[in-house]
């Protein structure tokens, strides 16, 4: 039963994200992973250890997180599934909602766009801020626009894709392993110290779970914007990552843009590639050709969820 309750919490996640209020109140189900690896990064990454050592205390800590949130996921879904019966697939889909990001990536990007629109550059670079780890003070338009836009498409596979296939696959379970992965790899999974062997495995596990959604993406977004297959397959390697390149040179392509390339990170300049290298530098109204691609590509995810959903037999 696991295409209605994917359907029917990306439905709920379009039609209210996870509002505001409700943050206030309960905070995000993420808040609970990430004291749990701040917790186990203040206990077992000691930097005076050796580099070896370092990596299975990571290794242990990522186990350990996902062995309970396994464990908790299933014994939820189990609960659910004794005592609701034919009933259960909305609540499961009420408990998977948090999961899915697509509305809240929207409702983070848009801003970005107003303040473009409007020629408030501070503004731009303030909310594009929310969204990326690379230093934005100095951005000019075109930065803050390739910014939003390779953060727009990477996000489409780590808060719509992925969430949804793991969903589909492992059920409750699946969906809420791979979001403390994800988070155990936003706050550990660098190679700068004081991580560096110690966030390996959170990096590594990361990556074996986006492998599949990262190609789903890319695949998605070439078709919601009828085109972007030669730059996809030609530059999703130019990306650091193994696959935050697929929807990122996707929508380059798409939009028959340059993204990418030169990007300062805590006030050094890495010297990336650049990935659609024979588009056009960006503009500002790019951003809302953007968008447009990213909402077709989750009414095309949204509209297989439901035919799914549709042919459930039961």
């Amino acid at each position: 039963m696991a295409e209605p309750i994917a359907a029917a919490a990306l439905a709920i996640e379009a039609l209210l994200g996870w509002p505001a209020r409700l943050h206030a109140v309960t905070g995000h189900p993420v808040g609970l992973f990430a004291r749990f690896i701040g917790a186990a990064d203040r206990r077992l990454n000691r930097r005076e250890w050796p580099d070896h050592r370092r990596r299975l205390a990571g290794l242990a800590a990522m186990a350990l997180l996902i062995v309970l949130t396994a464990a908790a996921a299933a014994l939820v879904e189990a609960l659910v599934r004794a005592l609701a019966g034919a009933w259960a697939w909305p609540v499961l889909a009420l408990l998977a909602w948090p999961a899915m990001a697509a509305r809240s990536l929207d409702d983070h990007v848009r801003p970005i766009r107003a303040a473009l629109n409007a020629g408030d550059l501070p503004a731009a670079r303030r909310a594009v801020g929310m969204i990326v780890g690379r230093d934005t003070q100095r951005l000019d338009a075109p930065g803050v626009t390739r910014a939003a836009i390779e953060s727009l498409a990477e996000s489409f596979c780590d808060g719509v894709v992925a969430p949804l296939f793991w969903l589909l696959v492992l059920g409750l379970p699946g969906v809420w392993v791979l979001k403390a992965i994800n988070t155990a790899d936003s706050m550990i999974g660098h190679r700068e110290e004081p991580y560096g062997p110690y966030g390996w495995a959170a990096a590594r596990i990361d990556d074996l779970a986006m492998l599949i959604p990262a190609r789903l993406s890319g695949v998605l977004l070439c078709l919601a914007g009828s085109g972007g297959w030669r730059t996809m397959a030609r530059d999703h390697a130019a990306h650091a990552s193994p696959n935050a390149g697929w929807p990122e040179a996707a929508m380059a392509g798409v939009l028959g843009v340059r993204l990418a390339g030169p990007i300062a990170y805590d006030g050094v300049l890495a010297d990336k590639p650049w990935i659609g290298k024979e588009g056009r530098d960006v503009q500002a109204a790019d951003l809302g050709r953007a968008l447009t691609v990213y909402r077709r590509a989750c009414v095309i995810l949204g509209a297989i969820a439901l035919m799914g959903a549709a042919s459930w037999p039961g």
